[in-house]
């Protein structure tokens, strides 16, 4: 019996140790530093100075003392930002914002809503045809970041990322906007940066 168990026990300890666990999971300062990136090519840095240094990192501490015995392996995660669509969808956006949202920006006729998209806030100021340029723009704008923010997922093998890479852009817009620009806050009330 004694002779069982030792080849056993060796059995189930060289088991334990050989099994590796991979814990993906979403990485928050790699998202946001793609996410810098990307809002940067399309409305420029005004902020760097206020925003280096404030990348979280994402730590995980691991208290099962099991794992203290099996190795653990974290999947080492680079987001993507170069797949062709994304390239496709940022030129656009830089394109529109080059051509003309920057001026609406510029004059508190739209701002970045708390849901990562734009919305307009006033029209008094332009004709009925100005306005219906407005709404196109507006929509071409949003059904963008929609894309944008969900091939980012994709492109990345996580389309179940999309809210957390929405929720980094959402904060990100707010705080690479240019000053004079209009934002949502939290709860919907519009601010100037």
């Amino acid at each position: 019996m004694k002779k069982l168990k030792i080849p056993v026990l060796s059995s189930i300890l060289l088991f334990m140790t050989a099994c590796v666990t991979i814990n993906v999971y979403f990485p928050a300062a790699e998202a946001e530093d793609a996410a810098e990136k990307i809002i940067n090519k399309i409305i420029g840095d005004e902020n760097s100075e206020e925003t280096q240094g404030n990348n979280p990192q994402s730590y995980r501490f691991n208290l099962n003392p099991l794992n203290w015995i099996i190795s653990s392996a974290h999947a080492e995660v680079n987001i993507n930002i170069s797949s062709p669509a994304i390239v496709e969808i940022t030129d656009r956006m830089k394109q529109r914002f080059d051509e003309s949202l920057q001026a609406y920006l510029d004059t508190a006729i739209i701002g970045f809503t708390n849901e990562g998209f734009i919305d307009i806030l006033a029209t008094d100021s332009l004709g009925l045809k100005d306005r219906q340029q407005l709404k196109k723009l507006v929509a071409d704008e949003n059904r963008d970041r929609k894309a944008l923010y969900r091939e980012l997922a994709v492109a990345n093998g996580h389309a179940d990322w999309e809210e957390e890479i929405t929720n980094v852009f959402i904060r990100l817009w707010k705080e690479k906007a240019h000053s004079g620009w209009k934002y949502q806050d939290a709860e919907g009330v519009w601010q100037t940066k």
